[in-house]
């Protein structure tokens, strides 16, 4: 599956329908960025169950702000709504499948009452035109990282 273009308009929608969302944040001149594009296209391309979306921060000022990226490439994972990972910098092929194999392994109950506690007032000053799922995403860095097991791919325990 190729990546999807997400904008301000469309961010919300795709992060809150979508099981598992990550999305490149990335500028036309920073060369990691360059580098980290066919790892990350590949890994679309071998798992078409997982949204993979990509925000060209140049067009996308303002929802660059709300999700206060600030470095280049970053990667953001989405689960269910909720950012569980946010990361900077660039990441090889091995990296990436293993931080999306961390994903699929979340104990989301987990995860949805840590951003209960912290997450109290973020969703307050939303912009009517960027949904809560943006704003959420500095109160729920906190809970950013994969989760805890071994590294080893298919379900966990087998």
């Amino acid at each position: 599956m190729s990546t999807l273009t997400l904008t301000s308009d469309n961010f919300a929608e795709i992060v809150n329908r979508n099981a598992i969302v990550l999305v490149d944040w990335w500028a036309g001149w920073c060369g990691p960025c360059r580098q980290f594009a066919p790892v990350y296209e590949a890994s679309s391309n071998e798992h078409p169950e997982i949204v993979y979306g990509k925000v060209d921060t140049e067009a996308e000022p303002e929802l660059t702000a709300m999700a206060q990226v600030d470095r280049f490439p970053t990667l953001m994972a989405f689960r269910e709504g909720i950012i569980v990972f946010s990361q900077p910098g660039f990441l090889h092929a091995a990296a990436l499948e293993e931080v999306v194999q961390h994903i699929r392994w979340l104990d989301m109950d987990a995860v949805r009452a840590a951003a209960e506690q912290s997450d109290s007032g973020a969703r307050d000053s939303v912009p009517a035109h960027i949904d809560a799922a943006t704003a959420a995403v500095p109160a729920a860095r906190v809970l950013a990282g994969p989760a805890t097991g071994p590294v080893t791919y298919g379900w966990p325990g087998l």
